[in-house]
């Protein structure tokens, strides 16, 4: 009497459990499939890049914007989803560890206070310039604007790192650029959520409690990569003790995570640990470690490799994601409001921040290429996708300005670096693409 509900109860169970497993597999299908894609369509973008000699990650946007939901409709991954997320968090976090891997020691000795000053005060300076600009264009609230001004302040690693390490660029120029975006996404997160607190009435902004967290931020990054970095080297360079040099490759991958997640569990930068342990496993001849001249080949080109496949996914996906509805809203106000930002907010910047540096004795032309290259990309983004899903006020204009901004710094300034470098004679022609 009682084994006819019990099997029926079963089967239901067993179907129900059919069909989410049914359900996983197509999940999984369309996911494979848009990876694929994906990466066919930039591998081709890449090729194009090459073949007109302007930076990959244009190419990749225009892509995505093409096979996206707006215009073919080939792929369509949200930006709140759980992959799109990996992809960011890695793929940043990857693409940070080979631009640190291209920095030296010796430059950055002549440089170091303009990267301090530029990635503190100048995302402050940008901030301030900017949100005025937006307060007086788009007539949005004060605080709204300073909320605006505060997100498009960082610049973007996960897009500057690779222009220069395709558009040779004199080496103090181009590294400082890149520790500039390495370092300026804690500072621009500080400054965004500080104003955010304001905006929602939840607690007022402290200069004081925000400079502390920037440096405790600041140290544990340095530390946890440097401890890291230093621990990679190690294992696959030392004369003695590297036992994992032919399994180098998967070192720098666990590696990258573990600086990124050791930094963020203690409430750091995990983006500045990657950045910090790169540098020190670029370096690692200055510590007395040598690799192999072909384990060193062998990893140098699995790192080009896969920093070029996490350029091709993180830029498709963004251009795919570009909400075009929402920009209409304000798009004349926001190409004013981000013109502003790259022709007044960053030479301002630049020039307030890198001139009282008499170690580095900047040029004139040098400073003036570092006014022009100022990206905005995924560090952004995130911080306006993070004020949509919060409800913040203004997160919609914030959101559309942020995309004109991406749209207009990526497609008009990543192009011309090449250009202008050789104009201004900073451009390494030996070693340019």
């Amino acid at each position: 009497m009682l084994a006819y509900p019990r099997l029926t109860t079963l089967a239901f169970n067993l179907g129900e459990a059919g069909l989410d497993a049914s359900s996983s597999i197509e999940i999984a299908k369309h996911t494979l499939l848009s990876g694929g894609i994906i990466l066919a369509i930039g591998t081709a973008a890449g090729l194009l890049a090459q073949k007109i000699k302007v930076p990959d990650v244009a190419i990749f946007l225009i892509a995505g914007i093409a096979i996206g939901p707006a215009a073919l409709g080939l792929i369509d991954i949200k930006a709140d989803s759980a992959l799109n997320q990996i992809i960011l968090l890695f793929g940043a976090s990857y693409i940070l560890f080979d631009g640190g891997a291209a920095l030296r020691f010796s430059v950055l000795k002549q440089v170091w206070i303009t990267i301090v000053v530029i990635a503190t005060a100048g995302v402050v300076i940008t901030a301030a310039i900017t949100g005025l600009a937006a307060y007086y264009v788009l007539g949005v609230p004060f605080i709204v604007a300073l909320l605006l001004g505060a997100t498009l302040a960082s610049t973007d690693p996960a897009t500057l790192v690779p222009i220069f390490r395709q558009v040779r660029i004199r080496d103090r120029v181009a590294q400082t650029v890149m520790s500039e975006s390495a370092f300026n996404d804690a500072m621009g997160a500080i400054v965004t959520f500080g104003v955010l607190a304001v905006a929602m009435g939840t607690g007022e902004f402290s200069w004081t409690s925000s400079l502390f967290d920037l440096i405790k931020q600041s140290v544990i990054g340095i530390v946890a990569g440097a401890v890291l970095g230093y621990l990679g080297a190690l294992l696959i360079a030392h004369e003695r003790y590297a036992f994992l040099t032919e399994y180098a490759p998967i070192v720098t991958l666990v590696a990258v995570l573990g600086a990124y997640f050791a930094a963020d569990g203690l409430q750091a930068s995990g983006f500045m640990a990657v950045f910090v342990f790169g540098i020190v496993l670029g370096n690692k001849d200055a510590f007395g470690f040598a690799m192999e001249e072909g384990e060193a080949r062998k990893l140098e080109h699995y790192v080009a490799t896969t920093a070029f496949i996490m350029r091709v996914l993180i830029f498709i996906l963004l251009g795919a994601q570009v909400d075009f509805g929402l920009i209409s809203q304000f798009l004349l106000g926001g190409i004013a409001v981000v013109a502003i930002l790259m022709l007044i907010a960053r030479p301002a910047t630049v020039f307030l921040c890198a001139l009282p540096d008499r170690r580095a004795r900047w040029t004139f032309n040098e400073m003036l290429f570092m006014c022009w290259t100022r990206e905005t990309g995924v560090i952004p983004a995130a911080l306006a996708g993070l004020l949509l899903g919060m409800k913040a006020p203004g997160a919609e204009t914030i959101a559309a300005v942020t995309f004109i901004a991406i749209l207009m710094t990526i497609l008009i300034q990543a192009p011309t670096t090449k250009w202008l470098g050789k104009r201004l004679g900073l451009l390494e022609e030996s070693k340019a693409l």
